[in-house]
């Protein structure tokens, strides 16, 4: 089995940062907003180098995504920034009816998504927004697992015509991707090969998918890692090509079980390939203020938690 390993961590939020820093510099169409946060998102190096394209719009988020709208019917592309509940619940009805029912070209990019979030509690920690913004037609919605990934996203929706959610996290998390790696909005990426279960999994909890396929493997399971960093549209053929090969699949993300990634991946396979499925992710509860290891910990959204879920499905084979 590959395996994989890093020399650093950094917060997916930084690659966030260094994406929009070089579409900046290469993209003179793209403009950015933020809602009060610039150095949460990582927006300083953007506004340094173009200040006349940055828009600093206060606490005032449904202002945001409408300015956004205007300026993209101008031809701009803007990407608009703030914290993923404010990105989403708070202005969901500007989104729905500025953004998607129009089809406008803003890229909606949201950081401190999930429970890594961490001490800011369950106030600020979103566990809703995959499933609010994936329900909305024509949104894509991407949800990305490093720095490395999430600086290659943050490049490739600047060329995608379209709205976009971007979701990405606040906390040092492994680097493991290619840093000159390929970005394909829809394009899952398979990690690892194996023949007895498929693990699907999004954002943060591809690293411990993967910590967790090496322990499987000491165990003599050959689990099937698969990495999906665009859940609309979701690559529904290297899903059904993986769980017709190991007969079963557990899917892992950093969100309510209800509407996120691994309700996607049961709709795919109800309508085309039934097979067992197990879910690693937020069993329809609030979060709470901790250290994100210890809620990761604590709502079973960790390497021991899919070894478990793992151990489980096989067993309903």
């Amino acid at each position: 089995m590959k395996k994989y390993t890093f020399t650093e961590k950094k917060d997916t939020r930084s690659g966030f940062g260094a994406g929009l820093a070089e579409l900046g510099r290469t993209n003179d169409k793209v403009v950015a907003l933020c809602a009060d946060l610039i150095g949460s998102l990582k927006m300083d190096k953007f506004i340094e180098e173009n200040p006349e394209r940055f828009f600093q719009i206060g606490i005032a988020e449904a202002n945001m995504m409408g300015i956004a709208a205007g300026l993209a019917i101008g031809g701009k592309i803007p990407f608009t920034g703030t914290f993923a509940n404010f990105s989403t619940a708070r202005v969901y009805d500007q989104i729905r009816q500025s953004i998607a029912y129009s089809d406008k070209n803003v890229k909606i990019c949201a950081s401190h998504a999930g429970l890594t979030l961490g001490e800011d509690g369950a106030t600020h920690q979103t566990l809703e927004d995959i499933g609010l913004m994936k329900m909305l037609p024509g949104m894509t919605v991407i949800n990305t697992c490093d720095y490395n990934q999430t600086k290659a996203a943050t490049i490739a929706i600047a060329a995608y015509k379209g709205p976009v959610y971007l979701r990405f996290g606040r906390p040092a998390v492994p680097v493991f991707m290619p840093e000159d790696q390929k970005f394909e909005i829809g394009k899952a990426v398979q990690l690892t090969e194996g023949t007895d279960v498929t693990i699907i999994a999004t954002g943060h909890l591809v690293w411990e998918a993967l910590q967790a396929s090496e322990q499987l493997e000491a165990k003599g399971i050959s689990a099937e890692v698969i990495n999906i960093h665009t859940i609309k549209p979701l690559d529904e053929a290297a899903i059904i090509k993986s769980v017709t090969k190991t007969g079963c699949v557990v899917t892992c993300e950093e969100h309510n079980m209800l509407g996120g990634l691994g309700e996607s991946v049961a709709r795919t396979l109800a309508t085309n390939f039934a097979a067992p499925q197990e879910f690693v992710a937020v069993k329809d509860s609030f979060g709470e203020s901790g250290t994100p290891a210890q809620l990761m910990e604590k709502y079973e959204l960790n390497d021991i938690a899919i070894v478990k879920a793992v151990e489980k499905v096989i067993k309903r084979k």
